[in-house]
Order: C-alpha cells, then sequence, then structure tokens
C-alpha cells in the first residue's frame, strides 16, 4: 500500500507536534522546518481539526496542538482520516466507475480484507510511540 504525499506530510506535523505536546505549532513554522508548501501543510492541518485530531487557535500564541494525548492517537485512525479520500482502487471510491468485473470480482473482498488488516495492525502504534526524538527537537 503506497500512502500520499498528503498523509506524509501530515504524519510529519503529527509526530513533530507529539515531541512537545504543550507547544501550539503554526503551519508556517512546520512548513519551514520541513521545506514544505505552506499552503499544502494548511490543507492537511485543516483535514486534521475537522477531524478532531488537532486543535487549532487563532490569535498570539496561537497555532495547531493535538487533540488528545498523544498516546491515544492510534496511527491507523490517524491514515484513516488521511486517505480517506483516497480509496485503494477505484471501485472503491464512491461513484465509481461501472466495472465489467462487478459481482464476480474477488479481488475486491481481499482488497478490503488488507486494508482492514493494514490500519488494525497501524493501530497498535500510537503517536508517542513515534514521536521524534527528543534530540531532534528544536523549540
Amino acid at each position: 500500500m503506497r500512502l500520499t504525499s498528503f498523509t506524509d506530510y501530515g504524519l510529519r506535523m503529527l509526530m513533530r507536534m507529539a515531541s512537545m505536546p504543550d507547544r501550539a505549532f503554526s503551519t508556517t513554522a512546520l512548513a519551514k522546518e520541513f521545506g514544505l508548501s505552506r499552503n499544502h501543510l494548511s490543507k492537511i492541518m485543516q483535514h486534521l481539526a475537522r477531524a478532531g485530531i488537532v486543535e487549532t487557535r487563532r490569535g498570539g500564541g496561537g497555532g495547531a496542538v493535538l487533540a488528545h494525548p498523544a498516546g491515544q492517537l492510534t496511527l491507523g485512525r490517524v491514515i484513516a482520516v488521511l486517505e480517506e479520500d483516497q480509496p485503494i482502487v477505484e471501485c472503491f471510491a464512491s461513484g465509481h466507475i461501472a466495472c465489467t468485473l462487478d459481482g464476480h470480482c474477488g479481488l475486491k473482498a481481499r482488497l478490503r480484507q488488507a486494508e482492514r488488516a493494514f490500519l488494525a495492525d497501524l493501530d497498535r502504534t500510537t503517536l508517542a510511540d513515534i514521536a521524534l526524538p527528543k534530540a531532534m527537537v528544536r523549540a
């Protein structure tokens, strides 16, 4: 399974945020730190906020913080949220095109099962488990 860059960048941001849970992070600062587009990271941050994974605050001292302790946020949940608009195959998408194999295809059920197993395995790991080491963290 290949994850999108949207998910990759989202995980990077969350790993950074988990390393300093009491600090609010701006997308501008994260974009500069990772050498990525602020605009793209803003979209990811908004997506994470809508899903209740992060909370955002405006104004002085504003930015984003984890909405829950890092030990309560599993990778399976986070990846499912970030990949929700990216079906593993076209026929999993809402409004998918008609497939001539539909109703006779054994692959679809196997892929759904594999996707569930993939996310279940990742649910055994939390953001706290993958937070950036203190040696890498810049205040």
